[in-house]
C-alpha cells in the first residue's frame, strides 16, 4: 500500500512538473516573440528614416525611405551619409552634404533634403521658417542667386542664431550671479550661487567649443578654392548659370563672401563668449580678494583679543607677585617703614578694640 501511494505521488509530481515546464516554455516563447518584434522594429527604424524635402518654391514633402533606396536616388554611396564628423560641409557627386550636429541635410540644385528631422527645436524651424526662406519670403541675401545658395544660407543662419540664442540665455544669468558674488558687503560666499556659476561656466565652455568647431569648419572651406567652386552646384548643371558666372556674376566669389559673413559672425560670437569667460575669471579673483580681506579682519580681531587677554593676565600676575610674603629691599628704606608704621598701629588698635568688645559681650552673657 505504501509502495502504491509513493508511486502515485511520484506520478502526480511528474505531471505537475511537466505542466509547469510547458507553462515556462510558452512564456519564454512569448517573450522571444516580443523581443523579436522589438528587434525587428528597431532594425526597421534604423533602416528606414524620416525625411523632409523642400523644393525651390518652398513646397514640403514628408516621406520615409530605406537608406539603400535613398543612396540610389541621390546617387551617393553609404559612406557619404554616415556623417562621421559632428559638423561638416562636403560635396559628393554634385551634392552638398551638410551636418550641424543633429541637423543633417543634402542639397541639390533642385531641392533640399533634411534627414532624420524628428527633433522638437528642428521641427519648429522646418515648419515655420525654412519653407518661407527658400521661397524668398525670408531675409536671405542670396535670394537672387541659385537655389543651393539659399539652402546653405538658411542652414548657416539657423545654426548661428541657435548659438547666439544660447549665449543670450547664459549672459544675463552669469552677470546676475557674478553681481551677487562680488558684493564686498558679504562676509561669506553663497554656495548655491557658486553652484549656479559652475553650471553656467560649464555651459559657456560647451558653447565656446561649438562655436570654434563651426568656425573651423567654415575656415577649412575658405582655405580651399576648389571646394568653393564645387559648392556652386548650378554652375556645372545649368548652362545659363555657367554663362552668368563666367561673364558677369562670379558665383564662387559670392559663395566665398557668404561663408566669410558667417565666419565673422562666429568670430564675434566667440569673442563675446571669451569676454564672459574673462569676466568670470576676474570676478573669481575679486571674490578671493574679498574673502582674504574678511579673513585678515578676523585674524586681526583675534590677535587683539589675544593681546587684551594677555595684558589682563599680566596685571593679575603682578598683583599676585606683590601679594606674596617675599623679602625685598623696600624694608630697608626708612620712608617706607615710617609710612607703614601708622598703618600698622591702626591695625593693632582696631584689633584690640575688637578683642575688648568680644570680651565684654562674653562676660555679659555669662552674668546673665
Amino acid at each position: 500500500m505504501n509502495a502504491a501511494g509513493n508511486i502515485s505521488a511520484t506520478v502526480r509530481c511528474a505531471d505537475m512538473l511537466s505542466i509547469a515546464g510547458a507553462g515556462i516554455l510558452r512564456t519564454l516563447m512569448s517573450l522571444g516573440g516580443v523581443i523579436h518584434l522589438i528587434g525587428f522594429s528597431v532594425r526597421t527604424y534604423l533602416i528606414r528614416g524620416a525625411q523632409m524635402k523642400f523644393d525651390k518654391e518652398g513646397n514640403t514633402t514628408y516621406f520615409e525611405k530605406k537608406k539603400t533606396e535613398l543612396y540610389q536616388e541621390l546617387g551617393l554611396q553609404a559612406r557619404d551619409l554616415r556623417f562621421q564628423h559632428v559638423m561638416s560641409i562636403a560635396t559628393r557627386n554634385n551634392r552638398i552634404i551638410m551636418r550641424m550636429e543633429f541637423l543633417k541635410a543634402v542639397i541639390t540644385p533642385e531641392f533640399l533634403l533634411i534627414l532624420d528631422y524628428r527633433n522638437l527645436s528642428l521641427e519648429h524651424w522646418l515648419l515655420n521658417e525654412l519653407a518661407s526662406q527658400l521661397a524668398g519670403e525670408g531675409q536671405l541675401v542670396t535670394y537672387s542667386l541659385p537655389f543651393e545658395f539659399r539652402a546653405i544660407e538658411a542652414i548657416l543662419q539657423y545654426w548661428i542664431s541657435k548659438l547666439q540664442g544660447r549665449l543670450n540665455t547664459l549672459q544675463p544669468q552669469i552677470l546676475e550671479t557674478l553681481e551677487a558674488l562680488v558684493d564686498p558687503k558679504l562676509l561669506s560666499v553663497d554656495r548655491s550661487k557658486l553652484h549656479i556659476l559652475l553650471q553656467n561656466g560649464k555651459s559657456l565652455s560647451e558653447l565656446e567649443t561649438d562655436v570654434k568647431v563651426f568656425k573651423e569648419t567654415i575656415l577649412e572651406i575658405l582655405d580651399e578654392e576648389e571646394v568653393i567652386e564645387e559648392l556652386c552646384l548650378s554652375k556645372w548643371t545649368d548652362p545659363q548659370v555657367f554663362e552668368e558666372s563666367t561673364s558677369g556674376i562670379d558665383h564662387a566669389e559670392e559663395m566665398e563672401l557668404l561663408l566669410e559673413n558667417y565666419y565673422r559672425q562666429a568670430e564675434d560670437l566667440l569673442n563675446e563668449a571669451r569676454e564672459l569667460r574673462v569676466l568670470i575669471d576676474d570676478s573669481e579673483s575679486i571674490i578671493f580678494i574679498n574673502l582674504d580681506s574678511h579673513r585678515n579682519v578676523m585674524m586681526r580681531l583675534n590677535l587683539q583679543l589675544t593681546m587684551g587677554t594677555f595684558s589682563v593676565s599680566l596685571f593679575g600676575l603682578i598683583g599676585v607677585a606683590f601679594g606674596m610674603n617675599l623679602e625685598s629691599s623696600l624694608e630697608e628704606v626708612p620712608a617706607v617703614l615710617k609710612k607703614s608704621q601708622p598703618a600698622a598701629g591702626r591695625v593693632e588698635i582696631k584689633t584690640s578694640l575688637k578683642g575688648e568688645t568680644f570680651g565684654l559681650s562674653r562676660s555679659t552673657l555669662t552674668n546673665q
